[in-house]
């Protein structure tokens, strides 16, 4: 740890802030038995110390973002444990610590780029798995895949982080242009497109049109850093067909959207407040009555308003902690995503991804908090870190640890392969000389008579 003082003084922070809630619980909350509140205390101040001790276990160059990752998630367990009254939500402690362990599995599986770019195949084949799981067990035209009475999945929420490694992935392909009629164009940009269609086309025909506009965004962001790569090389032409594309897209959406869409698009809510716009006409008015410091922990009425934990829990938190807890919960949740980008980018896949993450934060906060307020059409989104919702939670957990895996990255130089020694080829023998021999003697012949030797002399010569 390079600086433990820093790390202790975030710890103290952590505490002052959960410890000041706590205290406005015990003072101002409503509850019948004041178990219930040290329960509350208990379990928020453990979880905090807890993790705490484990966290400089793992070795990171900066924890800024776990800070406000156990912040905020402990936050929303004071919050959801309110409304109504005060009582523990042991499920919502759950889903926080499930949120927690997802973080250190994003942690651990995105700080190698190298891993990642090798397995972007792979993710394209995870995000067909997961809407062929969709159609298959969840029923007709439904997201959920029902696990008992009070336990269900969104397998859908898994396709965000997925989406946001495909987009991340594969930077380095726009390099590599190809001859397609009149366009010069990357396969993959081409695969990557087709994948986000098909994404939203799915959202479509199961009748979640709300996160639609989560998954564009990452897919813009993406494109839009793909088309920045500074080897990219693009022109103008294919940008403003891509707009012209998608403006033609959303028009086409909205003319074919289902009735009950387009009733919320165009409706008034306080003419139609006890239909259509109930739930934004009563959000409205528990925002009012809260003010700046709110009406106290568990005395607002919102919570007999569907999804008052959920879809519109800023309202339901600004009825009973006061505007001011909400904007500064939603300051700690920009202060998630913007720290990744605020530091120096580790390499062009980290900062793509932190802008893929931080495009899916940004646009579902935007859809809850404006959604509550009737600023936009009520679109029915979770509010990361703070709706109640396993699968969500988890999800944004997950996404929040592949922020921490981008502030720490892991470098590994590609592994060489090592190179078989090829055997010689066979050299052709050279003939050695053969010494000359020396010539042996004849032996003398077996077979031939032996005959004394003639001897000559001076008269016989004569005669």
């Amino acid at each position: 740890m390079s600086n433990p003082l820093a790390y202790v003084f975030s710890c103290i922070f952590v505490l002052l802030t959960h410890g000041t809630m706590l205290f406005n619980v015990f003072y101002n909350g409503k509850y019948d038995d004041v178990n219930a509140v040290f329960v509350l205390m208990a379990a928020v101040i453990g979880l905090d110390a807890v993790y705490f001790v484990i966290l400089p276990f793992f070795k990171q160059q900066t924890y800024a973002v776990d800070f406000m990752l156990i912040l905020i998630l402990n936050m929303g367990l004071i919050f959801q444990s309110c409304f109504g009254g005060v009582e523990f939500r042991l499920k919502h402690f759950v889903t926080v610590i499930a949120a927690l362990v997802a973080c250190r599995v994003g942690y651990f599986a995105c700080r190698d780029h190298r891993w990642i770019e090798d397995k972007r195949k792979l993710i394209w084949i995870c995000i067909g798995i997961l809407m062929g799981i969709i159609l298959l067990f969840t029923g007709s035209r439904s997201m959920w895949i029902s696990l008992g009475e009070s336990t269900s999945i969104q397998p859908s929420e898994f396709i965000k982080p997925l989406l946001v490694l495909a987009c991340a992935t594969s930077v380095t392909e726009q390099q590599k242009k190809h001859k397609l009629l009149c366009f010069n164009v990357v396969y993959e940009n081409l695969i990557l497109f087709g994948i986000v269609a098909c994404v939203c086309l799915f959202q479509w025909w199961c009748r979640d049109l709300g996160s639609i506009p989560t998954f564009g965004a990452i897919y813009v962001s993406g494109f839009l850093l793909r088309i920045c790569y500074p080897k990219g090389k693009y022109s103008k032409k294919p940008i403003i067909i891509a707009v012209a594309s998608l403006a033609v897209l959303a028009v086409i959406g909205i003319i074919v959207a289902p009735p009950y869409v387009r009733d919320r698009l165009f409706v008034d809510v306080w003419n139609d407040k006890n239909g259509n716009g109930y739930q934004q006409a009563q959000a409205l008015i528990g925002i009012a009555d809260g003010g700046w410091f709110g009406k106290g922990p568990g005395h607002g009425f919102l919570h007999n308003v569907f999804a008052y934990s959920s879809d519109i829990v800023f309202a339901t938190i600004s009825e009973e902690w006061g505007l001011l807890f909400s904007v500064m919960s939603v300051f700690v949740l920009l202060m998630i995503v913007a720290i990744p980008l605020v530091n120096p980018p580790r390499s062009y896949y980290h900062g793509s991804m932190c802008a893929g993450i931080a495009a899916a934060f940004s646009v579902q906060m935007a859809l809850n908090i404006f959604g509550s307020c009737n600023m936009i059409p009520f679109t029915g989104v979770t509010l990361p870190f703070i709706s109640m919702g396993g699968t969500s939670m988890a999800v944004s957990g997950l996404m929040a640890g592949m922020l921490v895996a981008a502030q720490s990255p892991v470098f590994k130089a590609p592994k060489k392969k090592k190179e078989q020694k090829k055997p010689l080829p066979a050299q052709p023998q050279q003939m050695q000389p053969i010494p000359p021999q020396q010539p042996q003697p004849l032996p003398p012949r077996q077979d031939a008579p032996s005959q004394p030797p003639v001897s000559y002399t001076l008269t016989d010569r004569r005669k």
